[in-house]
């Protein structure tokens, strides 16, 4: 005991004269005391000594040196080496710290007094290893050259577990790259796993293997700024959170998943069942919302019934560039009763888009674009949608992918149609005089933005609203095996650029009233009974035609109201250059190869119309058939004749 007196003496004495740091070693971890923050250590009893109201069990201490080293205040650092760790703590936050230790796996208490942010930075490799912390207090988690692998679990079967309940920031340090693996078996959540909120930033690498279940879990939202984010693979979600998840910049790749790329739930469902919807600056936002207004985000996912992004609440996007390729099989939902498929972006709520780039396919049968079950709104940005998949067919107990049987007798549960884009609901109300009715939700509103859909499986549908659906600008390009543009209920074009072509169906139709009222509309339906333009006249509604620039191949709905002249052409030439001027203007298109029998044309002026012309230039070109402002030359004049609803053919099939 004397001698252990005079060496921690002469320790202090060295600290104190030198103006150095003390470092007091417990194993692998070492506590450094920098000596303007020491003051008075307490030497006890022969079997204790407290700097800075941390106390040492003298028999634990491995070592203590006095040494130049600086210290930066409230930082842990932990570096991996094989099959250990060593740890290292600033003096002025380890009387708040329980540091424990099994090899490369690595756990630390806070107390529940400590009252400042500390920045935990792991590097290092390890093959067998885990970072599990605890606490109630913020944190900022460094990722410097990390590689972290966790075989043999210890505190959690994930490679980092946060149990902490506040906000992490998580900075995978500029120009590092960091790998993310964790433990085969268990019960974690993820291989990233926060109980609070992690806000990941900084310009270096994240690399995630979900093995378990997700790649990244937070109990709380997660946003994005900066950070390159890597999930590799993972046996759930890529990322999966509550509350919200916001990405403003930076990078995430998503692939090997076994279920969804991103998913956002909302957290608390017993206080806010709904949500608590969008808040200023997010505080205190429980909203299941997804917003991203930069960065870019790829997605492949292959899962029965994957969704690239799924929100449970609103997803808005005004900036980025979204990539996400979604297949598998779909599957029955026992908890839903229906049938559910992949589907690139899906929201419970509304989804609203007012910049960026999204390229969305669905290859799998039943396969969905981006679909909502509100309301639908675009305003901007460039979308491009693709399915490849027909209809998808699962009672519970009976499956057929690409089924192409008659889907009239067959409840809508049972199957899942594929679609370029969809939004709002239509459910059963109840039966009036022995006859089913139906409530209808959401909408589909665009004013602005190019929207590109192509379907071609059996059954696809280019872009639906299950109730109305109105477009008033924009570029809106729709090549579809079934309808190119449907709505459940009221349709409207009052402005914008429209391509709608069905190869098996209509190219627009309206399960309610149809208008046309502006814009320019190039429409192509299937041959007889299918038309160019329809309205769900079986049940006394009408296409009503009051203004623009329209080209309908294949004819209008009968019973048609033209306040806007009409004139029609009795026969076409397919894959042939035509020219339809009007009002000192000129628009351009190509014929399909196949199509309806008429061509019906109508303009804010009297038209003329030639065949077999050459476009030599021209603006708001969509699909490659159509031009606006076209400069033409050559052709053949074609004949028009006065064109009456009464010319009119084809019908309507509700939806």
């Amino acid at each position: 005991m004397t001698k252990r007196f005079f060496i921690i003496t002469a320790l202090v004495l060295t600290i104190a004269g030198r103006a150095q740091t003390l470092n007091v070693q417990v194993g692998n971890v070492t506590y450094q005391f920098p000596s303007s923050q020491t003051g008075e250590m307490t030497y006890a009893h022969g079997t204790t000594l407290t700097i800075l109201n941390k106390t040492f069990m003298l028999s634990d201490i491995s070592c203590m040196t006095v040494d130049d080293s600086n210290v930066t205040n409230s930082t842990v650092s932990v570096n991996y080496s094989g099959t250990s760790a060593t740890v290292t703590v600033a003096g002025n936050v380890a009387q708040y710290l329980t540091v424990t230790q099994s090899g490369a796996h690595v756990s630390i208490t806070q107390s529940s007094d400590l009252a400042e942010e500390i920045t935990y930075t792991l590097s290092g490799t390890t093959t067998d290893g885990e970072f599990y912390m605890a606490g109630s207090y913020k944190a900022t988690l460094e990722l410097n050259g990390l590689t972290l692998t966790n075989k043999t679990p210890v505190y959690s079967g994930a490679a980092i577990h946060i149990q902490n309940g506040k906000r992490i920031k998580v900075k995978p340090v500029t120009g590092t790259t960091n790998t993310l693996t964790d433990a085969a078996s268990g019960s974690q959540k993820g291989c990233l796993y926060i109980k609070g909120h992690a806000e990941f930033a900084q310009k270096g690498t994240l690399n995630i293997a979900g093995n378990v279940k997700h790649g990244i879990k937070t109990g709380e939202y997660i946003s994005i700024k900066n950070a390159t984010v890597n999930v590799t693979s993972a046996a759930g979600d890529g990322i999966n959170c509550g509350q919200y998840f916001l990405m403003e910049s930076g990078t995430v790749n998503i692939s090997g998943t076994s279920d969804d790329g991103i998913q956002c739930d909302i957290d608390d469902t017993d206080t806010y069942p709904t949500g608590t919807g969008e808040t200023t600056d997010h505080e205190d936002e429980d909203s299941g919302n997804v917003y991203i207004s930069g960065g870019t985000i790829t997605l492949n996912c292959t899962a029965a019934a994957t969704k690239g992004i799924k929100s449970e609440g609103d997803m808005k996007i005004s900036g980025g560039t979204i990539n996400a390729t979604v297949a598998g099989s779909g599957k029955w939902d026992s908890e839903d009763l229906e049938t559910k498929a992949a589907c690139g972006l899906s929201a419970d709520g509304n989804i609203s888009i007012s910049g960026g780039t999204l390229t969305l396919t669905a290859l799998s049968s039943g396969g969905k674009g981006m679909k909502c079950d509100n309301i639908l709104t675009i305003t901007d940005g460039n979308i491009s949608v693709k399915t490849e998949g027909g209809l998808y067919y699962n009672n519970g107990t009976t499956e057929n992918t690409n089924y192409t049987g008659n889907t009239d007798n067959i409840d809508s549960k049972y199957y899942s149609s594929p679609k370029g884009i969809k939004a709002g609901l239509k459910t059963e109300a109840g039966k009036v005089n022995g006859k089913t009715t139906y409530n209808y939700s959401g909408a589909i509103a665009i004013s602005g933005g190019s929207v590109n859909v192509t379907t071609s499986g059996h059954n696809g549908e280019g872009i639906e609203s299950k109730n109305t659906l109105d477009i008033t600008g924009g570029q809106i390009t729709v090549n579809a095996y079934d309808d190119a543009i449907n709505s459940g209920q009221d349709l409207t074009i009052n402005g914008g650029y429209v391509y709608a072509r069905a190869t098996n169906n209509d190219g627009i139709d309206a399960n309610g009233n149809c208008y046309i009222e502006n814009g320019l509309v190039f429409a192509i339906g299937a041959s007889s009974p299918e038309v160019a333009i329809d309205a769900n006249s079986e049940d006394k509604k009408q296409l009503y035609v009051r203004g623009g620039t329209l080209v309908a191949i294949g004819g209008l709905e009968s019973g048609a109201s033209l306040t806007q002249s009409c004139y029609s052409v009795s026969s076409w030439n397919s894959s042939t250059w035509y020219a339809m001027t009007y009002g000192g203007k000129t628009f351009a298109f190509k014929t399909p190869s196949s199509g309806g029998r008429s061509i019906v044309v109508s303009a804010a002026s009297t038209p003329t119309l030639k065949r077999n012309v050459t476009v030599s230039s021209g603006t708001s070109s969509f699909d490659g058939v159509a031009y606006t402002d076209a400069t033409v030359s050559g052709g053949t004049s074609v004949t028009l004749s006065s064109y009456t609803s009464s010319n009119s053919g084809g019908g309507n099939r509700p939806r």
